[in-house]
């Protein structure tokens, strides 16, 4: 009996125990299933969605840069202007564009602008990228199309180039360094090319190249402008009363100052070149024979205090606020600057070399360009602009005095001036409804024994060109005949 009685108090806790651990299974069950499908549901539903939902990104298109008669500008014949593209690197990834802060960070392997209108409206012709959903099996197929969100193409840019213009203008510097900048009287930028050029698609050759088609000259550059210099200096002399249209001067080759430390010889580049003289001479026929001697006199009657105070007001010391990046400030030297420098005092022979724009005088083509421009649309400093339009100041000059210069600066294309390449422009051209064609040469030594910068303006109704060749010659002999050729191409084809 009592044998039994302990065989079923075994059985009963036996069967207890097989109990508590079925209810501790059911309970711990039931505990894992509220854990997944209620407290961490939400989670395990986004988590099982990602595995078989795939984001696919949509590219945007890049908007367009165009010229003004709406061509798109591609290949090199444009490549200062437009720059090139490139992927963003690991130091842009992450970051935000502060002129486009709606357009969110910078991904990796995203396209943007690298110099030029590409850099500078890099956030106008980024687009939105768009994105598509989709649902895939357990291999990766494509089972079904969720959603997708259509991408934002970026903003085209309308410029002022000239298509045919920039075209014209590329091939007439073909193998050759230098630049050429080309505007309205309004500072538009109808054109402006480096020389030589560079292939958007091949930066790496370009980086390698002892030729330096990556630089452009037109706005980095700095020369001394020779010749087309003088043009300034005249204005400054007529505003400060110095001189005015009854002023004569008698050249005779050479220019002599007495100093304590000796006498220095300044000649006239006709009596050096060939043993001339001008004799006595007015405003217009200096400007037309670009005679040195004339300008040292009339330089130092202004003085460099005012000389550079003129300048200043022809936008010298300031950037011309061209909407591409790499602009330099032009050089514009003075006695303090010489003295801060250099160590050195002022003397009367640097305003000489200042007066004819040779000395430490450093412009870019761009900056002396504006310049320029000031004496032949009347007297406004304008901003150059590639895009949109540009703001002009009044700076109030004398209309006689811009006359003065102005019939100098027409001098310079006919017969008997030193732009001899258009001389008979009215004669090729009998059909053309143009105005007067309004020129100066320029040709700037530079620090190598008998290399000098070619420089040529040239103005006809509503476009002003300035054209520059490095170390290349005389102005008449090489830039003249580049910006003839322009103008013969460019009008035949208006």
């Amino acid at each position: 009996m009592q044998t039994l009685e302990t065989s079923s108090k075994n059985v009963s806790w036996f069967s207890w125990f097989l109990r508590g651990v079925l209810i501790l299974g059911f309970l711990i069950l039931t505990g894992r299933l509220v854990e997944l499908q209620i407290i961490k549901g939400d989670f395990y539903r986004k988590l099982s969605e990602g595995n078989r939902i795939e984001r696919i990104k949509i590219p945007a298109q890049r908007g367009k840069i165009l010229a003004r008669g709406g061509e798109v500008l591609i290949g090199p014949d444009f490549s200062h202007i437009l720059g090139y593209l490139a992927e963003t690197n690991e130091n842009e990834v992450g970051k935000i564009n502060p002129d486009c802060i709606e357009k969110g960070p910078y991904k990796l392997g995203q396209i943007v602008g690298r110099g030029g209108l590409q850099e500078k409206y890099n956030c106008l012709l980024t687009g939105v990228d768009g994105e598509e959903l989709i649902e895939v099996n357990s291999l990766g197929e494509k089972i079904r199309v969720i959603g997708t969100k259509k991408p934002i193409a970026g903003n085209d840019v309308k410029t002022n180039i000239d298509f045919n213009l920039q075209k014209v203008i590329a091939k007439n510097m073909e193998e050759k360094s230098g630049s050429v900048v080309a505007t309205d009287k309004k500072g538009r930028v109808l054109a402006l090319f480096s020389s030589p050029s560079f292939d958007p698609n091949d930066i790496e050759s370009s980086l390698n190249n002892p030729d330096l088609p990556l630089f452009n000259r037109a706005i980095g550059g700095l020369y001394h402008p020779g010749s087309i210099f003088k043009p300034l200096v005249t204005i400054a002399a007529l505003e400060e009363g110095k001189i005015d249209d009854s002023f004569r001067y008698n050249d005779t080759g050479v220019v002599t100052v007495e100093s304590i430390y000796g006498n220095y010889s300044y000649t006239n580049w006709y009596f050096t070149q060939y043993g001339g003289r001008e004799g006595e001479i007015d405003v217009t026929r200096a400007l037309a024979r670009s005679t040195d001697t004339f300008f040292y006199t009339i330089g130092a009657s202004v003085g460099i205090e005012d000389l550079v105070e003129w300048m200043k007001k022809f936008g010298l010391t300031k950037l011309t606020d061209i909407d591409i990046p790499g602009e330099i400030l032009s050089l514009i030297p003075s006695p303090d600057w010489k003295q801060k420098v250099k160590n050195e005092k002022w003397f009367l022979g640097n305003t000489y070399h200042f007066s004819i724009g040779q000395g430490d005088l450093a412009l870019t083509p761009v900056g002396i360009h504006r310049a320029d421009l000031t004496v032949l649309n009347g007297g406004k400093l304008c901003n150059l602009k590639i895009v949109g339009d540009t703001k002009c100041v009044n700076l109030k000059l004398e209309t006689k005095n811009l006359k003065l210069v102005d019939d100098g600066m027409q001098k310079v294309c006919e017969e008997g001036g030193t732009g001899y390449t258009f001389f008979d422009w009215k004669e090729k051209h009998p059909n053309l409804e143009a105005g007067e064609i309004f020129c100066k040469t320029g040709t700037a030594e530079t620090n190598e024994d008998n290399k000098t910068h070619a420089w040529f303006i040239a103005s006809l109704d509503d476009l002003v060109i300035t054209v520059m060749v490095e170390k290349s010659g005389e102005g008449s002999k090489v830039a003249g005949p580049i910006a003839r050729s322009i103008f013969d191409d460019y009008f035949k084809n208006e």
